[in-house]
This record gives structure tokens, sequence and C-alpha cells, in this order.
């Protein structure tokens, strides 16, 4: 029985929960010899609590933080070969707890303004209680964003559409364009062929015509709902956009499976 084949028995029992706190318990007990010592080292770093870091990305401080770090440099980076980001309005759609949005206003050092997501409400009343020079909104599962239509100039999602149906893929889309300025840039990650592995014949086949692999059995937006993206499916949610480019990096032994990385951009007006 292979992973793919394990994931799927244990969602159809509904295991996958329990397992889930269980490894959260690991990794807390395995990262905090590294974590203690992190804060002994950067006693003025700010740390959301364990379960909220682990929900959204892991339990590994220096991680969270100065990893946190370079992908907002390369995120700030990637979107700028696009668009001009200066005095722009940025939003980190699914923000989670502020890993990556908590160091944009330091790297752009200009006037840009920044805004974060996220339908985890204590992750958000954590990042308004402990960031600064980002503002912070509460969104529900459901597609609608408290801004105006065309208030974007640049928008990223890391790992948001990994964990939505096919439903909520097109409603999000929609929404998100909505928000987008006519010329804005958005950044999505997708689960694409390096996730491959991680689906069972019968899904393969599936994903290999074009369809969108859902494993679920948990709730919707949870860490281990996930959504696999075959490029067919995603040039279909991305039709009425200008694709840009996609950028795929190459998985590093078994531990690292990159994302896929789509750069798209809204139609100008007419």
């Amino acid at each position: 029985m292979n992973k793919g084949q394990i994931s799927n028995t244990l969602r159809q029992y509904r295991l996958l929960y329990p397992l889930d706190k269980l490894r959260y318990v690991l990794e807390r007990n395995k990262n905090k010899k590294l974590n203690k010592k992190f804060k002994k080292d950067n006693p003025e770093i700010l740390l959301p609590p364990d379960y909220l870091m682990y929900e959204s990305f892991q339990i590994d401080y220096s991680k969270y933080y100065f990893g946190g770090k370079t992908t907002a440099e390369w995120i700030f980076k990637l979107l700028g070969k696009h668009i001009n980001l200066s005095g722009g309005k940025i939003l980190d759609w699914g923000c989670g707890p502020g890993r990556i949005i908590r160091h944009m206003p330091y790297i752009s050092n200009d006037q840009s303004s920044f805004y974060g997501t996220d339908y985890n409400k204590e992750s958000i009343q954590w990042c308004k209680k402990n960031i600064q020079k980002v503002n912070f909104n509460h969104n529900n599962l459901e597609a609608k964003l408290p801004y105006e239509d065309n208030t974007f100039d640049a928008i990223y999602g890391i790992s948001i559409f990994t964990h939505l149906s096919k439903e909520m893929h097109f409603n999000w889309f929609n929404e998100l364009k909505r928000v987008l300025k006519p010329g804005g840039v958005m950044l999505i990650t997708t689960q694409g062929e390096n996730f491959r592995p991680k689906l069972i014949e019968e899904e393969r086949k599936k994903f290999d015509q074009g369809e969108l692999i859902i494993k679920g059995n948990v709730k919707e937006g949870h860490r281990t709902y996930s959504a696999f993206h075959p490029d067919l499916f995603l040039e279909l949610l991305f039709k009425e956009v200008n694709i840009l480019d996609k950028i795929v990096i190459s998985p590093k032994g078994k531990d690292y499976l990159p994302q896929d990385r789509w750069l798209l951009k809204k139609k100008a007006l007419v």
C-alpha cells in the first residue's frame, strides 16, 4: 500500500484529524530545543502560538521567521518583474499568522500598502495585535472579500488553492479577479506534476486527463484537505486572464516537493 492509498484509507475512516494532532505534538517536541534557542537568541521577535504556526506551516521558529522573510523577498522580486509595485496595494490572500506579509513593508521600503486576509479568525486576531504596517481582515470560506472592485495592484496566494474544492476554485478565482485592478498581477502556487506520485493509480489517470483531484473527507480549507492541479484544469480556471509565466522547480529528494508558481495578469480595460 503506497502513501496515496494510506491517505485515502485514513480519510475514509475519519482518522486524519487525530493523526494530524499527533503529528503536531511530535513536531513540537522534535523542534523544542531549536525553538527554545531561537527565542533566547531573538527575544524581540513576536511569534504566533505553536498550533497557529503548525496549521499554516510547521513548528520551526527559524523557518517561520527567516524563511518567511526569504519567501517575501522572492515574491516581491517576482511580482516586481511584471508590475511596478511602488506605491501600490498588495494583498496576501490566506496570510495565516503573517509568516510572509509581516516582512513585506520592510522589504518594499516605500509607500506601498499591504493587506492580509485569512479564514482563520485566531490567526487574524493574532496578526492584528502583533504585526504592524499591515491591514488585516477576516474572511469566511465563502468567496467574499471586504474590498471594493479593482483595489489591488498585486495579489499572492501561497498554497491556498491547494486546500479548496473545485467549486471554490472558480468562486475564489472570480473574487480575486474582482478585487485585482485591470493590469494587476497575481501569483498563485499549486500542486502540479511534482505531486502526482502522491496519487493512487485511478487518481493519476484522472489527473493526466486534466481533472482536478481532491483528497477530502476533512474540513475544506484545513491543512489536511488537499487539491492536486493538472495544467489543463488550471488553463481552464485562468482562461479569462493572461498567463505571464509558469515556474516549475524540480524536487529535491523525498522531502522537498515544490509547488508550481503561476504568474497571471488581469486584462486591462479596453
